[in-house]
């Protein structure tokens, strides 16, 4: 966080925030405004002058089309180590899951701290300003606690803090390999026996300036009926986000109706998981019921387009969940791909392809669930937007690259959606303070270097 004032000026910035309901495109664009000044102190944003042709005495100047800092409200750190490893063959989530146990099997407090900050610096680069962690390799191989028993958590929150980027951790009970089964050998060092040994350990967790702690259940397989209600209340009572993996297959939910008569919607209803602080993730083969149940209660719907085609998950129904109530947010999940410009265009182009027809987000409301809602179902307040009294979180897009190049000035938020993409991020600035500058980081050199260093260092 930058505590001396300073001011940035936006080239080109897009200020239009506002939520657009599915089905509301537009002809003629979402305009932007040229030559912004943008005045921040202590990491918020305390004036925004429009108007302002050239750069202000002492500015830093931004280049391009700034937005308000992006949001990855899903990833498994680890699963990045994955990436381009797991295209041979055929294959199901079921088979790319076994590959992907033997690699959080190799995990340690060190390894995993390398990775992620590496993983984290991608994401900033990529335009990313806060991410959501969905965090379950809790212990040692064989379930046995370190001596600090979050120190694989504690690691995700430092290596965040060294890549410059929020996060929100959200720890997640992992307590069954399936309904009424015990955790497999690979899954014994993500459970903490009950829900109970859980909070226990969660509750030593510390929220720092960059840092949020919130909750999330793996699934409906991988917590027993009877404890969803003690994660829930755990995030009640502190206000905490409360994320959980639903219906992202059709074998969980026929698994869940065979033991409970209900689908898992309908089970997390019934135990009051469901709510306005709740994210559901994939939230991709849901019934009629099931998407009355999730937008009616306020509850979220995080959408991870680019890895639910790679492993041929299905296309939810993110429409019609808005329709219902629900927020969308979008994620990178397994980072087969981390660009949140690419999960917005996949969201609306995918269901294109399911309805065959278009249109049915303005690139306006689908940046603000690459941003403002995404921030939200992190928990971080006042991020999404760039006006005064925001968090200072911005990302400039280069608007001359061979994917930018051409289009009208006015159309800023349709090149950002259908145009760019994360090789396109010019400049992040998290609290004020300039994370990428010039398509380089700021705090970790070598980006590429980092990650092959950490992948190998895993696979080996």
């Amino acid at each position: 966080m930058t505590a001396t004032p300073r001011t940035y000026w936006l080239e080109h910035a897009w200020l239009g925030t506002l939520p657009q309901a599915p089905g509301s495109a537009r002809a003629g664009g979402t305009p932007i405004e040229p030559g912004v000044a943008v005045d921040v102190e202590d990491g918020r944003i305390t004036a925004v002058r429009t108007g302002t042709p050239a750069p202000p005495p002492g500015a830093e100047v931004l280049r391009g089309l700034t937005l308000p800092g992006l949001a990855n409200a899903h990833s498994h750190a680890f699963h990045r180590a994955l990436r381009s490893t797991v295209q041979v063959g055929s294959g199901t989530f079921w088979t790319w899951r076994d590959i992907m146990y033997a690699t959080a099997d190799r995990l340690t407090p060190d390894s995993y701290h390398a990775l992620a900050r590496a993983v984290y610096a991608e994401m900033a680069l990529a335009g990313i300003t806060a991410v959501g962690e969905f965090h379950y390799v809790h212990h040692a191989p064989g379930g046995t606690p370190y001596a600090d028993p979050n120190a694989m958590g504690e690691a995700l929150v430092e290596a965040a803090a060294e890549a410059g980027i929020r996060i929100t951790l959200l720890d997640t009970a992992y307590l069954s390999s399936g309904f009424g089964q015990p955790p497999t050998t690979h899954q014994l060092r993500f459970s903490d026996g009950d829900a109970d040994a859980w909070a226990a350990r969660v509750s030593a967790l510390r929220e720092r300036d960059h840092a949020r702690i919130g909750a999330a259940i793996h699934s409906v397989r991988a917590v027993p009926a009877d404890q969803l209600a003690t994660v829930a209340r755990w995030a009640e009572e502190r206000r905490a986000p409360l994320h959980v993996h639903l219906s992202e297959q059709t074998a969980e939910n026929d698994a869940c109706q065979e033991a409970h008569g209900c689908t898992p919607a309908q089970l997390l209803a019934l135990h009051g998981v469901l709510g306005p602080r709740t994210t559901g993730v994939h939230n991709t083969h849901l019934t009629a019921e099931d998407v009355s149940l999730i937008g009616g209660s306020g509850t979220g719907t995080c959408m991870c387009p680019t890895t639910e085609r790679d492993l041929a998950d299905g296309i939810g129904p993110a429409v019609a969940l808005q329709n219902e109530g629900s927020p969308l947010c979008l994620g990178s999940d397994s980072h087969a791909v981390i660009d949140l410009l690419e999960e917005a265009r996949a969201m609306e182009t995918n269901e294109r392809l399911r309805s065959r027809t278009r249109g049915h987000w303005t690139a306006a409301a689908l940046l603000r669930a690459a941003s403002a809602d995404g921030h939200a179902a992190l928990g971080w307040d006042g991020i999404g937007t760039i006006e005064a009294g925001a968090r200072a979180d911005l990302v400039t897009l280069a608007l001359d690259s061979v994917r930018t190049a051409g289009p009208l000035p006015r159309l800023g938020a349709e090149t950002a959606v259908f145009a760019a993409t994360a090789a396109d991020v010019r400049h992040t600035v998290v609290a004020g303070r300039h994370v990428v500058r010039d398509g380089a980081h700021t705090l970790v050199p070598d980006v590429p270097g980092a990650l092959a260093r950490a992948v190998e260092a895993l696979r080996a």
